[in-house]
């Protein structure tokens, strides 16, 4: 089973307002776009599905695409395809520079889960990604390889366990009440096999667009 190691523990709780470390020297956005028009759509899928028809099992949570991970003052940011964090609040002024971005000293915590979304074969995603975000205390990374450019199948699921990432059985995310299944299907006039959020029965998350 593969592990990677983690050297970094994530942040307990989120630090007060007069702890924040000074990010005046970040950069939060820099304008580049997305690689691809079926990563665009397949990030707004899972980021809208959730807030559509999931309740969160009854807990706050946010759900951002493309969007920095920052975890360090000191060294550039994860920009990961889709991430999950469960038991924050999105903030109420947004265009605040603490606010963003995720930064993990704010809110606490890593996120819980971390989709990559493979585009071609420079993005390292089971390579140096999955070590920084073992590193950083992500619960659950997720590659989805839709093209085949990795080998492997379309879909890996990891788990973090004492410390290590291990590869999981099955595609159930069971500590945040989630699971993941590819989905042929139209999304948006885009016939293609997309990956879906799904219950713990294996029912799909459902679009707003499928709940109307």
């Amino acid at each position: 089973m593969s592990r990677t190691s983690l050297s970094v523990e994530p942040v307990a709780e989120a630090l007060a307002a007069e702890d924040w470390p000074k990010i005046d020297h970040l950069i939060t956005e820099d304008d580049t776009p997305v690689d691809n028009i079926f990563s665009e759509r397949q990030q707004r899928l899972l980021v809208e599905s959730l807030y559509s028809s999931w309740a969160g099992q009854g807990r706050p949570f946010l759900a951002l695409a493309n969007v920095g991970l920052f975890y360090s003052v000191r060294r550039p940011p994860l920009v990961p395809d889709v991430l999950v964090s469960l038991d924050v609040e999105l903030p109420a002024d947004v265009w605040s520079k603490h606010n963003r971005s995720y930064f993990v000293w704010e809110y606490g915590k890593p996120p819980d889960v971390v989709i990559e979304i493979v585009s071609n074969q420079k993005g390292e995603e089971a390579e140096r990604k999955l070590r920084d975000y073992a590193r950083i205390g992500v619960d659950y990374y997720v590659i989805f390889d839709p093209d085949g450019q990795l080998g492997g199948g379309p879909l890996r699921v990891y788990r973090r366990q004492e410390g290590f990432y291990r590869p999981s059985e099955g595609w159930e995310l069971p500590a945040v009440g989630l699971g993941l299944k590819l989905w042929p299907g139209i999304y948006e006039g885009f016939g293609q096999t997309w990956l879906r959020w799904c219950d713990p029965d294996g029912r799909l998350i459902l679009t707003g667009a499928e709940r109307a």
